[in-house]
């Protein structure tokens, strides 16, 4: 199974915007850009929501068929490990290992003998054609990496032959995610992890390192942007280099992840991509759940209603909602806004605070980063936040789309 050149993972937490999003991909398909859609949800997601993996494969399929899509479409399961992958087997063909939590886990001695011993070819000046200057590889730098990232990589391939050993049909993407640590990892430090993975046999479709800055959930990107995209060129540099040294799948490609909007980094990878004629998997992740709110205020009457006490809820309960995100959002308190001056608000009010155009007077990235964490507030809410979306879809559906095509594909992919 192959991953073509451009794909976008596409988060949809309630699942009710399958068409909405594909809508936006045929949009791109039309002005000559095919980009591949991937659907995606995690363990934590549907515990939260109380779905199921074989939902999102409904939701996919009945998009598909629906608006005629020809091309390739995924279903991934989405930053998964070996406790959580065996509700995915069956409705997923895209797997993401998520192997975070095991960097800097120290390695068994023998593991660490072995990767010792095939990494050691490389100790001495290491030229990467397209990292800025060569990297002079040392014993104590092999062993710091090996003992930082060999455990990782390890649990990357028992996931791996595990879903391989028990999926049905054997036809599967494999993704592996180090975005969810707290340091980023450097262009060398990628290249060993990358020889860990091909010797641990993993066939490897796109990589998901972790970036310097901050990517806070629903917001743009806080760093430098020339910072960024000198470490992503050094990167793609090195998946090129691995893919021929180690034999890795020739379309292997840097995945980026997160729950950010990416805008001020999109032109710049844009530019790069084209540059060097390669591939690139973009995570939208959930905003698509923001736009819906976002909808519902500019629907006004109920829809306005259950958008106002999802916020009143939300920041009644903000330590709760921040606490497993405490590493991806920066919400100042003293920006939000009361509940009192909110009721009093329209929905454009609303929809204007929520909706992420830095050029609008009143949008609010705190406002904004706190009711990306409220999509729990909304599911406890059952079929009242349901037949919200179904009675006021068409305006929801509007805005999925036009987020999904003119705030993401279009920079990024069409480079407008």
């Amino acid at each position: 199974m192959y991953l073509e050149k451009y794909s976008i993972g596409i988060g949809d937490r309630f699942g009710r915007q399958g068409n909405a999003q594909l809508s936006a991909i045929i949009k791109a398909k039309e002005l000559g850009i095919t980009v591949i859609p991937v659907w995606n949800k995690s363990k934590r997601e549907h515990n939260l929501i109380h779905s199921a993996p074989a939902d999102v494969r409904i939701e996919a399929d009945n998009a598909v068929a629906s608006l005629g899509w020809k091309d390739s479409y995924f279903v991934d399961a989405d930053h998964i490990g070996l406790k959580t992958v065996n509700d995915f087997l069956t409705p997923c063909n895209f797997f993401t290992l998520d192997v975070s939590d095991y960097i800097g886990i120290k390695p068994d001695e023998s593991d660490l003998k072995e990767f010792m011993k095939k990494a050691s070819d490389f100790v001495g000046e290491l030229k990467i054609p397209g990292v800025p200057s060569s990297i002079t590889v040392t014993e104590k730098m092999l062993l710091n990496i090996a003992e930082r990232f060999l455990t990782a990589i390890k649990e990357a391939g028992k996931i791996y032959r595990y879903i391989n050993e028990n999926k049905i049909n054997g036809k599967f993407i494999t993704e592996v995610s180090l975005d969810e640590n707290h340091q980023a990892q450097t262009p060398v430090e990628m290249f060993f992890i990358m020889l860990g993975l091909a010797s641990e046999k993993v066939p490897l479709q796109t990589i998901a390192p972790k970036f310097t800055g901050r990517f806070n959930k629903g917001v743009d990107y806080d760093g430098n942007p020339n910072d960024f995209i000198v470490e992503f060129e050094s990167h793609v540099a090195v998946v090129d280099y691995a893919v021929k040294a180690f034999g890795l799948p020739k379309n292997l490609k840097i995945s980026i992840h997160t729950g950010s909007d990416k805008f001020s980094l999109y032109p710049l990878i844009h530019n790069v991509i084209k540059k060097h004629d390669i591939g690139v998997h973009l995570k939208t992740a959930g905003t698509t759940w923001l736009e819906e709110l976002i909808g519902l205020a500019e629907a006004g009457f109920s829809g306005l209603t259950i958008a106002k006490s999802i916020y009143q809820q939300s920041l009644h309960r903000i330590d709760e909602l921040m606490t497993p995100y405490l590493t991806v959002v920066d919400i100042d308190v003293n920006q939000l806004p009361s509940t009192e001056e909110v009721n009093g608000w329209s929905g454009e009010k609303f929809a204007n605070t929520l909706r992420h155009n830095q050029k609008c007077s009143d949008y609010n990235s705190s406002f904004r980063q706190l009711l990306h964490l409220g999509f729990k507030i909304a599911s406890e809410m059952g079929s009242n936040y349901l037949d919200a979306l179904e009675k006021y879809k068409e305006v929801i559906g509007k805005n999925v789309a036009e987020n999904i095509f003119d705030r993401h594909i279009k920079p990024l992919f069409l480079g407008k």
